[in-house]
């Protein structure tokens, strides 16, 4: 399977996305120097209805629930099909500036990936 991989910003608010296919679905990471799992989304799309739905599970503690629900909901949106989004990003003592960046960071890496939909789309042809 190939892997995709991106990153967004410097320093403590940079962000990295790793993306790859299994079979029809994308599997996603967000994450930073610390990863681990804070949170999964999986968006379905229905074309029956023409809209994706996304479900989160948050770890206890944990606050990646907002830029994994937005990341799996935006990427099935566009790509009509599943997406799984697995974030994970943790910085000591950070402020509120530093998550405004984070999240703005998380939205281009996404909107990044959105943009190359067509690559992806023809990548789920890979073998596993």
């Amino acid at each position: 399977m190939k892997t995709i991989s991106l990153s967004q910003g410097m320093g403590r608010s940079k962000v990295s996305l790793s993306a790859q296919w299994m079979g029809r679905d994308l599997i996603v990471c967000l994450f930073n120097e610390q990863p681990h799992l804070g949170a999964v989304a999986v968006s379905e799309y229905s074309e029956e209805e023409k809209r994706a739905s996304t479900s989160v599970i948050t770890r206890l503690g944990h606050k990646d629930d907002s830029v994994a629900h937005k990341a799996a909901y935006e990427l099935c949106k566009c790509l009509k099909r599943p997406v799984c989004v697995i974030a994970g990003i943790h910085v000591d003592n950070i402020t509120e500036e530093e998550i405004a960046i984070i999240v703005e960071n998380c939205n281009e890496l996404i909107e990044k990936l959105s943009r190359h939909s067509a690559v992806l789309n023809r990548q789920k042809h890979h073998p596993l």
